[in-house]
């Protein structure tokens, strides 16, 4: 666990200035979300996981923590939620095994601000031809800063707002990404 834990905190390096506002997207067992909400402790913070299950546990976990003040759990799938109250209102959006790179984008793009950034994980060593900049500009964004060690991370900086046409409906994005 400890591993997994410093690869969250390595993530901080993709980030400057701290988020006011930060979403992990399929939050699952809170990792990088929580350990990022630790270490910045003046920022805001949405767990979104559309699973009831993981999210009885976030809370749980954000209440041990003693984060509760900061730290919010939404039991919803990403696609509705980038439709809600969190629209254009996010930093950062971080993601870790969320989902392939188009599926990870379109879910990402409309709860970021213009400025925002999404930072995903990435498989060790990287593999920067998983993203496409042509399509990912069609949601607003650009491709930004890649790192392949000793954490493999990929940046895209949302550019101008997300189009309202995303994110498509529930599964789409899934069923017929856009690269």
């Amino acid at each position: 666990m400890a591993a997994h834990i410093d690869r969250a905190l390595d993530l901080r390096s993709a980030v400057t200035p701290d988020p006011a506002r930060a979403l992990d997207l399929g939050s699952g067992g809170g990792v990088p979300g929580l350990p990022l909400a630790l270490a910045w402790p003046a920022s805001g913070w949405t767990l979104l996981d559309g699973s009831v299950t993981r999210t009885a546990f976030l809370r749980g976990a954000v209440q041990a923590l003693d984060l509760q003040a900061r730290v919010t759990v939404l039991t919803e799938r990403a696609e509705s939620a980038g439709r809600g109250d969190l629209r254009a209102t996010v930093d950062l959006v971080v993601a870790r095994s969320f989902a392939g790179p188009a599926v990870t984008a379109e879910c990402a793009a409309p709860f970021l601000r213009p400025g925002g950034r999404l930072v995903v994980a990435e498989p060790p060593g990287g593999r920067p031809q998983r993203w496409d900049g042509r399509a990912v500009a069609l949601l607003g964004m650009a491709l930004g800063p890649r790192r392949t060690s000793p954490t493999a991370y990929q940046v895209l900086l949302q550019v101008e707002p997300c189009p309202d046409r995303f994110p498509r409906r529930v599964g789409v994005p899934a069923k017929r990404p856009l690269f």
